[in-house]
């Protein structure tokens, strides 16, 4: 038998990177550093997990963030209350095993609760877009008004952008206006793409992945 290299398993978005190409945390992205105000960065390697549970259970007091809001909890997870009785927890790559293991051990401790936990890392698309015009951004492929006065930080729905299903997650980075946009894998290099269109007039850049990235 030859001898040779074995080469890493690498995960890869169903959004392209743009060049140079790099390996993060497993992970083929972007390694492009934007300059400009206005940002969208592919956030596909973070860990993704679904969590559902009783409305007004014990379970859902412990993950305490109500539907239509999203908070960090004390790990940095970011928890979004993405609908009735369910939750999207989101934390730096690789820690998806973090993730279903905090929910197996609230269906271990309440017994009594359907307590459910689906890995969504590889099933789904997540990019940030961030920067002073991103609401304007948004504007022009959403119906919903994405200002400050509805939609403030922390806020989380889910609604229909540039025609496609999407969660969205209004979370400010150090002041900044940002925003989270979750949607079907399939999809993905889809609503990126538009996200990138709708910004052209605003001098919307790509920027690469860095961890933790959330």
């Amino acid at each position: 038998m030859g001898s040779g290299c074995v080469s890493e398993p690498v995960a890869r978005s169903p959004i392209g990177p743009p060049p140079p190409v790099v390996v993060i945390d497993g992970w083929e992205v972007s390694g492009r550093r934007a300059r400009g105000g206005l940002t969208v960065t592919d956030c596909t390697p973070l860990a993704k997990v679904g969590v559902r549970a009783p409305v007004g259970g014990r379970a859902a007091a412990e993950l305490a963030v109500p539907f239509g809001r999203a908070a960090r909890d004390p790990a940095g997870t970011l928890v979004a209350g993405a609908g009735p009785g369910e939750w999207l927890l989101l934390a730096a790559p690789g820690r998806s095993p973090a993730l279903i293991g905090r929910a197996e051990d609230l269906a271990a401790r309440f017994p009594d609760e359907l307590i459910t936990a689906t890995d969504l890392t590889h099933g789904r698309a997540l990019m940030r877009l961030t920067g002073p015009s991103a609401a304007e951004v948004l504007a022009k492929v959403c119906g919903i008004d994405t200002g400050d006065g509805i939609t403030p930080d922390g806020a989380a729905f889910r609604t229909s952008v540039a025609a496609l299903a999407t969660d969205i997650i209004r979370d400010d980075n150090g002041g900044e206006r940002s925003y989270l946009l979750h949607c079907e894998r399939s999809s993905g290099a889809y609503l990126f793409g538009e996200l990138l269109a709708a910004g052209s007039e605003f001098g919307i850049e790509t920027d690469g992945f860095t961890t933790p990235g959330i």
